[in-house]
Parts: structure tokens; sequence; C-alpha cells
């Protein structure tokens, strides 16, 4: 509790991108966003006066830390579970609790989870040995049971060789079989300590390399009976784990209906259009969510808004100021997020959403804006 509003202080352990839109969210609500950075040039770590420096692996640093937090939340799922349970044990308020976020740290320990519910999903199995691969059958995808975001941990097999390579990393693996996709689509519900939910649209999301480079929502095209089955499927996760805060589960639409990919138990890449498209955005509804308050509205704010991921393009040109006055000239409707951080290639560096009625249009205009910003041109 901070002592001079008497409001609630949150801890969020980690200080990137969606720890920075947290804060800003944070401040509208008067409540102190308190971020644990390991560097002080960290994206929500320039812009939150509350900044503790430690290493988010380290009982010792996380317990200093959470020491006057209202509650302790992730911007991440790297914690190790022996240190969130050191928090626990100490009398810390951890949302959402190490017993739920395990399944978002440990694919195979969700993927057992997600089949213990029923719930359709890719054939899968743990594999150490390219005996094990090759008897799973190839083409395959595998996966780092942990540490793996954004594409890094993901690898699509398609002969052996391949898969000796990742093997011999010597890390944790399961085998996925490859869907024949449609398309994919994510649904994000939060959930609060006293059991209130709030079920935002289902999005459509598109992948590039990995990394997700737009998100329609709602998802264009969509029929209402897998609307509903994607509501289920969220409702039966958050249920069932106990989530708190906001849960995002991946889907991949088939012709065979709707096979769970991934689970993040945080603020996620496929709500960010929420900022400007919904009444409430991800960002203040975790914040809801963790603290136990009453949920916000998710109704939307325009039948369709479209987000598309801004990356580090190759430097030359002009610079990403000059970039930014320039699209911001030529469409005056874009709404901009940048991360504050340094320009890398292919590092995610911000966003660009637009909000209205032709979905096509708004396709275009996100696209045209974040190349815009990627490339100047």
């Amino acid at each position: 509790m901070d002592p001079a509003t008497q409001l609630p202080t949150v801890g969020m352990i980690g200080a990137g991108q969606l720890a920075r839109m947290t804060h800003q969210a944070a401040i509208a609500l008067g409540q102190s966003l308190k971020v644990l950075a390991a560097d002080p040039a960290e994206s929500a770590a320039v812009v939150t006066p509350a900044v503790t420096l430690g290493d988010y692996r380290d009982a010792a640093d996380l317990l200093a830390f959470a020491r006057d937090c209202t509650v302790v939340t992730f911007d991440h799922e790297h914690v190790p579970q022996e240190a969130l349970k050191a928090l626990v044990a100490d009398g810390v308020d951890v949302q959402p609790r190490p017993e739920a976020l395990r399944f978002a740290q440990d694919k195979q320990a969700m993927r057992e989870r997600m089949g213990s519910l029923g719930l359709t999903q890719p054939r899968w199995a743990p594999v150490d040995s390219i005996s094990d691969v090759e008897a799973f059958g190839l083409p395959c995808v595998l996966k780092a049971v942990s540490g793996g975001y954004d594409g890094k941990g993901v690898w699509m097999i398609d002969e052996p060789g391949q898969a000796q390579a990742v093997l011999a990393s010597g890390i944790r693996l399961i085998a996925e079989e490859r869907m024949p996709l449609q398309r994919e689509l994510a649904i994000q519900i939060a959930r609060s300590p006293r059991g209130e939910t709030a079920l935002y649209p289902v999005v459509e999301t598109v992948q590039t390399a990995g990394i997700c480079t737009e998100v329609v929502a709602p998802a264009p095209h969509l029929d209402e009976a897998v609307a509903e089955a994607a509501r289920g499927i969220a409702l039966t996760v958050a249920n069932d784990l106990d989530v708190c805060g906001m849960l995002a589960v991946e889907l991949f639409q088939t012709s065979k209906g709707l096979f769970v990919n991934e689970l993040a138990m945080r603020a996620h890449n496929s709500g960010h259009w929420s900022i400007e498209g919904a009444r409430t955005s991800q960002f203040e509804q975790h914040l809801r969510a963790v603290l136990d308050y009453p949920l916000g509205s998710t109704e939307t704010a325009a039948p369709y808004t479209v987000m598309a991921n801004v990356l580090g393009g190759e430097s030359g040109g002009p610079r990403l100021d000059e970039r930014l006055q320039q699209l911001l000239a030529e469409d005056p409707g874009a709404h901009v997020h940048l991360y504050g951080k340094a320009v890398r290639p292919g590092r995610k560096i911000g966003h660009v959403t637009v909000c209205g009625d032709d979905v096509d249009n708004l396709r275009r205009r996100a696209a045209r804006a974040a190349q815009w910003l990627t490339e100047g041109k």
C-alpha cells in the first residue's frame, strides 16, 4: 500500500513492454506499479519511478522487491517455481499463483492438463532422442518445454538432421504434429480471486517467422458456434487452473474444429488492440483482476480493431522519430505505441492500432503504418 495515497502498490516481475503499458493503465487507477528490472534501461524501467534492480531467478531479490507490494504479478513467465513458492511461503500475495503459472511455464505439463480436461489439442509426445522423433513421425514441430517465446524455442522439423541439431542442445523437448490450419485465433479471459470472469472477443492472429505481426479483433467471418467453443475453452482453462489475472489461450482453427496451442497468464500480444479497441484494456483488466477489483467491460469500441507489430529494421534511412512524424501526418487516425527499446532487426519495438468498420482497409492501414516505422518507406 502506498502510504501517501492509501492505494495499492502492484509489483510486476519484469520490466518489458507489457510492464510499461501496465504502468500507463495503473496511472489512471491511482495505483503505483513497482517493477523488478534486470537493467535500468529496460522498457518499463525508464518510465516508472518505482524500479528495483534485481534478478528474477533469485529468491532473495524477489523477497526484497515484494516487501511493500499489495500483490505481485508478472510480465513474463520465466520466474522459477522454487522462487515463487518462497514468496508465497513468506506471505506474499502472488497472482497468478505458482500452481497455475506452472501450466504456462511447462509445455509438457500444459499438454497433460489440457488432455485431462478433454480439450482438443495437437497430437504430441515428449522426445529426447532421434529415435523418439522418428517414432513420432516427420514432419513435426519440436518445442522447448520451458523458456520459449516469440517463436524462440520452436523448430519446424522436416528431416532427421534438423531434429538431431535441436536434440544436441540437451533441452527438454516435446514433439507436436503440424496442424493443417485455416488460421490462428486467440481468446483472452480475465479472472479474479473471487472467481469473476470477463471474456474478450475471439481475435485472429497472424504469425510471421514465429512472431505475431497482426491481430484482428474480432476475428472476421467467425462462425458463432466456433466463437462459443473458444469461450468455453477459455472458461474451462481459467476455472480449472484457478487462474487470476489475464489468461490468453492461443488456438488453431482447422476443418476439424479448434485445437489448443499455447497458454499465457499475463497481458499478451494478442490483446494489445484492447488499449484503443475495448472499453477496458487488457492492462487495466489485469490490474483489476489481481487486486480483486470488479472487472471492467470488454465491449468493443469499434466494429473492428487491427493491431500490427512494429519490428526493428536495418539501419539507415530516416530516424525513427522522423518516420513517426511522417506516419502521423499521413494517417492521423493511427495509434502508435513505441516501447522505448533499442532498434535491432526483427526486434519488437512497438505496435500500431487502427479502428473502424472496414476490416480490409484497416488491415492495409495497419500494415502500411508498421512497414513505414520499420523501413521508412
